[in-house]
């Protein structure tokens, strides 16, 4: 009983590291008029005991998930209205990219310092959300692709999804298309079917096929009645006319 304890102690703590992180990823992406349609990330980091180090490896599991929620904390710290000097007991920053780029040195921290922890996929990620941020779309797109590929699905379609942002911001609709095709596919506790396929029509309206985004649009509103997603869908249906 003891040990079962323990354990969902330590898997709550996760939990709240991955809802902050999630909680971060809206902020950015508001902030950036990506137009993302940020999931919350619901995700349950299980460790697996491992013989012989399970003491060990629980511990740096620990410490990573602590330094991970600084970062995520630095990512979301306020910034202040220009002219507005710094306060002591208030954290904060002069711009986006100067708390960009502390935070992404705290991401860099934890992927350095416990390469082999769920906490460093997550920094993965961070570090492609403050590489975008930062300007840095080469860099941003490689973070994306890399944590696209981890075993975690979760993990992995909420940087598909905003490595297909990427590609739309930067006029490569195809290929932001096709990742939405994929993500409407297969959808994710991080990443709904609805979210991508609001997304998908925006895309298609960036390219100028609003045919095919007025498609999606009706699609939504006939699978999602009276649902909050359909009335967003009849409002950017009412924007084609």
């Amino acid at each position: 009983m003891r040990t079962e304890t323990h354990h969902q102690l330590k898997e709550d703590r996760f939990r709240a590291v991955t809802i902050h992180a999630a909680e971060a990823t809206v902020h950015w992406s508001v902030e950036h008029k990506s137009k993302l349609i940020a999931a919350v990330v619901a995700v349950v980091v299980l460790i697996a005991a491992v013989s012989g180090t399970w003491y060990y490896f629980e511990q740096q599991d620990l410490k990573a998930s602590v330094d991970l929620g600084k970062a995520t904390r630095t990512l979301d710290t306020p910034i202040r209205p220009a002219g507005m000097p710094p306060q002591p007991d208030a954290p904060s920053f002069a711009s986006a990219k100067e708390r960009a780029t502390e935070a992404q040195k705290q991401f860099q921290d934890v992927m350095a310092k416990y390469p082999h922890t769920r906490s460093s996929e997550f920094a993965a990620y961070f570090l492609g959300v403050t590489s975008a941020t930062l300007g840095d779309n080469a860099s941003a797109e490689k973070s994306f692709k890399d944590v696209a590929s981890s075993h975690n699905g979760d993990l992995a379609a909420l940087a598909k999804f905003s490595l297909a942002a990427l590609y739309r911001n930067t006029n490569r609709n195809q290929d932001a298309i096709a990742l939405y095709k994929q993500l409407i596919d297969k959808p994710t506790m991080t990443v709904g079917k609805s979210a991508s396929e609001i997304e998908l029509a925006e895309t298609y309206k960036s390219a100028n096929q609003p045919q095919e985004a007025k498609k999606i649009y009706e699609q939504i509103q006939k699978e999602n009645p009276k649902s909050q997603i359909a009335q967003l869908a009849t409002s950017k249906l009412q924007e084609l006319k």
